[in-house]
């Protein structure tokens, strides 16, 4: 059974529309500890709502799905990379991304404050004032959400 998800994107870095764009993207730079175990917990086929956090208002923008279960993240090996970090080896890589691929962009973005007060969402993590970039979702959350945002834009 698939487990569902919520992932952390500014829109002015990778937004909904590059990953519709793209069809497929690795999830690279995640450097928080717990935010790479729920990744390398990730499974082909998981669902997962696309967040855009630092936009106003922050919102879930759609929806994707994961591709590829964690692998090493190259970046974190790579000096000229921004994800650079001296302590990951071949041997202890550290870090991990994922692949994700594009199922929809939601007709309407739902905003943090409508996640906040909808009825059935009221322990989802990311209205917890969470800063976590990668965070799980209950089935029922992720359906409320796809319903607040309604339509089909594919």
């Amino acid at each position: 059974m698939s487990r569902c998800w919520l992932m952390k994107t500014e829109p002015t870095t990778y937004s909904i529309d590059d990953l519709a764009r793209d069809g497929r993207t690795h999830w690279e730079g995640v450097r928080n500890y717990q935010a790479r175990n729920l990744m390398r917990d990730m499974a082909v086929g998981d669902r997962v709502l696309v967040y855009h956090s630092n936009a106003k208002p922050p919102c879930v923008t759609g929806e994707a799905r994961v591709a590829r279960e964690a692998y090493p993240d190259p970046f974190a090996r790579d000096p000229d990379s921004k994800y650079f970090d001296e302590r990951a080896t071949a041997a202890d890589p550290r870090w991990f991304m994922v692949d994700i691929e594009f199922v929809r962009k939601l007709a309407s973005p739902v905003p943090l404050d409508i996640l906040k007060n909808a009825p059935g969402l009221q322990d989802m993590v990311v209205t917890k004032r969470s800063r976590l970039s990668v965070q799980p979702v209950t089935s029922a959350e992720f359906d409320i959400v796809c319903s607040l945002g309604a339509g089909d834009t594919r």
